[in-house]
């Protein structure tokens, strides 16, 4: 399980485990936030085809999922 501070998940780089539609490297552009300002959900654009996709932060934990940075 990948360890995160959500704090600094901006422009964090993510590499999708089993990627589809040619989407495999992906950038955190947006943080969402509730009204006491914590973290609850992320914004995830893909390098190639610039699609957003929108999911709570903690599913960035999943290592089957996701990796850190670029591979």
């Amino acid at each position: 399980m990948n360890a995160i501070n959500p704090e600094k998940l901006h422009h964090s780089k993510w590499t999708a485990a089993k990627p589809r539609n040619k989407e495999k490297h992906f950038l955190v552009t947006a943080l969402e936030r509730d009204e006491e300002e914590n973290v609850v959900a992320v914004v995830l654009e893909a390098v190639y085809t610039r699609r957003e996709t929108t999911l709570p932060w903690q599913a960035l934990k999943d290592d089957a999922t996701w990796r850190m940075g670029w591979h």
